[in-house]
């Protein structure tokens, strides 16, 4: 099947060639006896007239015979023809070839049986073993006709004519085709052997081998369309341990809080936990139940995120916005002993976007900023403007992240070691969300961070159009 292709190609071609040889036989060889045959027929006649013209002055108004003229018959003999000079009543008085034939008559003899025609083809009264190509022409002088010139030319000459003709046809013909040979060659180099690897590499994919690699680097359509399985099977190949890891972490994380609750409530039953103390376990059981519904909500919003045109934008003023989210975490803040320092350029800083998402990201990374803060500590927010942006910057003073975790901070249930002992209820999806919600909006987000420092996230947002 893979190469059916490429063998119709070449039967393609292989037909190609031998119908235009057929072709170029038949019509070549047609078209040229038609050519031979005109152009030697009136040349043949041109002579004949010639000669007639001749003999046609030697007549001055009187009579002479034929036969006074045999030696300059052959002064003016036409090659490969045979011209003979006849009275009017048939009979040859001068041959160019044969003098044999001078004094025969050539019986039932009748000059107007050509009618209009200026050649006939035959042997002109059975006087040739084979055909010829005959004209005439008369020989005429004081308004009377004396006698006419006839030039025979065979046909196998024409033939040979042809022949040679053809000859030349064919040899150009097998040299173009030998020649054409060339783009089987290219064909087979830059398609076949290309769209064999292609071919094959589609197949390993199909199997699961994703990491097999198309060896096509041409800079065609080929090497493109290799480049871009290429391309695609390792994209594949990260969702495919993409999904591997998500699954694994989904299962980590649900599992832990499910154990719990399992393991608390048999012990309910069972009676293990006293009735008195029902009361701290159910809270337990709670506080894992809001663990996973945490989590679970978290997976809901990052799958929203994946769908193209899920953003509301609208104009509003990202002071605001800043100052209401800090204030929400009022009692949380309370408790640590933390403040926050809120810095804005303008007193009103109208930014074009979505504000749900943006009240999402600006509580997640506060929420953050709070939770790996020391006690007695602050919390700075900044909004400035510059060109057409607006940049909001979250710095904090607390533990930082270590640098090899920087890149990875972004990825979905990631948590570095530093943050697992203080963050306890975490799943790791927070900064996966924001990042996906700054991105929707054509913007990034950064962060620079020190470990044992703080860390500082800045993200932008684009200026509203209708100031």
């Amino acid at each position: 099947m893979t190469h059916s292709l490429y063998y119709k190609f070449i039967l393609g071609y292989l037909l190609f060639g031998l119908l235009g040889f057929i072709s170029i036989a038949t019509f070549s060889s047609e078209i040229t006896d038609r050519y031979l045959l005109r152009q030697n027929s009136e040349s043949l006649y041109d002579e004949a007239n010639q000669i007639a013209s001749t003999y046609s002055g030697m007549y001055q108004g009187k009579s002479r015979y034929l036969s006074s003229y045999p030696e300059m018959l052959k002064e003016v003999g036409y090659l490969h023809a045979q011209i003979w000079i006849m009275d009017r009543q048939g009979k040859v008085v001068a041959d160019s070839r044969t003098p044999g034939m001078e004094g025969q008559v050539i019986a039932d003899f009748d000059p107007t049986f050509m009618g209009n025609k200026s050649y006939i083809i035959g042997n002109y009264y059975n006087q040739f073993q084979e055909p010829v190509l005959s004209v005439h022409a008369p020989i005429t002088g004081n308004y009377t006709t004396y006698g006419y010139v006839v030039v025979h030319l065979p046909i196998s000459y024409l033939k040979a004519e042809r022949d040679g003709i053809l000859n030349i046809v064919y040899i150009s013909s097998g040299v173009i085709f030998a020649l054409s040979l060339i783009i089987l060659l290219v064909f087979t180099r830059t398609v076949y052997f290309p769209l064999k690897k292609i071919t094959a590499g589609a197949n390993e994919y199909a199997q699961g081998n994703l990491i097999h690699h198309i060896g096509v680097n041409t800079r065609d359509e080929m090497g493109y369309l290799a480049g871009t399985l290429n391309y695609m099977s390792d994209e594949l190949n990260k969702m495919d341990e993409y999904q591997k890891t998500f699954i694994a972490n989904v299962s980590h994380d649900f599992r832990s809080p499910l154990t719990s609750i399992k393991g608390y409530l048999e012990a309910i039953l069972d009676g293990t936990i006293p009735p008195e103390l029902y009361g701290k376990y159910l809270t337990r059981v709670i506080s894992e139940t809001e663990r996973l519904n945490s989590l679970t909500h978290g997976l809901l919003t990052l799958n929203s995120l994946d769908s193209k045109g899920y953003l509301n934008r609208t104009n509003f003023d990202i002071n605001r916005v800043i100052k209401d989210t800090a204030a929400s975490f009022e009692g949380t803040c309370n408790e640590k002993s933390i403040t926050f320092d809120l810095t804005f350029s303008d007193s009103i800083q109208m930014v074009y976007g979505d504000l749900g998402k943006i009240q999402r990201v600006l509580y997640n990374l506060i929420d953050n900023a709070i939770k790996f803060s020391h006690h007695d500590s602050t919390i700075y927010i900044q909004a400035s403007g510059k060109y057409e942006k607006i940049f909001i910057s979250i710095k904090d003073t607390g533990i930082g992240i270590p640098k090899d975790s920087l890149k990875k901070i972004w990825e979905r249930f990631y948590k570095t070691d530093l943050s697992r002992g203080k963050d306890k209820k975490g799943t790791g999806l927070g900064l996966a969300i924001v990042k996906e919600i700054i991105q929707s909006h054509g913007e990034n987000i950064d962060v620079v961070s020190t470990e044992g420092v703080g860390s500082e996230f800045i993200f932008s947002l684009p200026k509203s159009s209708n100031l």
